[in-house]
């Protein structure tokens, strides 16, 4: 029996999701380089609380996805699960780190 951690489909799916933090990835990186009026990941980087302001909505969003699982609400738990990946990824651009130093951490807990 095939391992389903390898199939060719769980490969596309994790190669999908590769995909679209690298791409989220850069939109962050994109607007923490361009600045543009009215960005939201912009602000961030211009907030007058600097960090903290993402460490606060890290917080905020984290608080929000545990009443999410405690309510059961799926749809919820992704929404708020996304928001926290977010702004994970604007404070890693912050401290001036990558998704392959991530991505390495990660796989030395495997």
């Amino acid at each position: 029996m095939d391992d389903p951690s390898t199939t060719p489909a769980r490969e596309d799916d994790a190669s999908a999701m590769t995909d679209t933090l690298e791409e989220l990835f850069a939109v962050i990186e994109d607007r923490k380089a361009t600045r543009p009026e009215g960005s939201y990941t912009a602000s961030l980087f211009d907030h007058e609380k600097g960090e903290n302001a993402v460490l606060e909505k890290l917080g905020e969003e984290t608080t929000e996805l545990v009443l999410a699982a405690k309510d059961d609400d799926s749809e919820e738990i992704a929404h708020e699960a996304a928001d926290i990946v977010y702004h994970l990824l604007v404070l890693l651009s912050m401290k001036e780190l990558d998704l392959e130093e991530l991505q390495a951490e990660l796989e030395a807990r495997r």
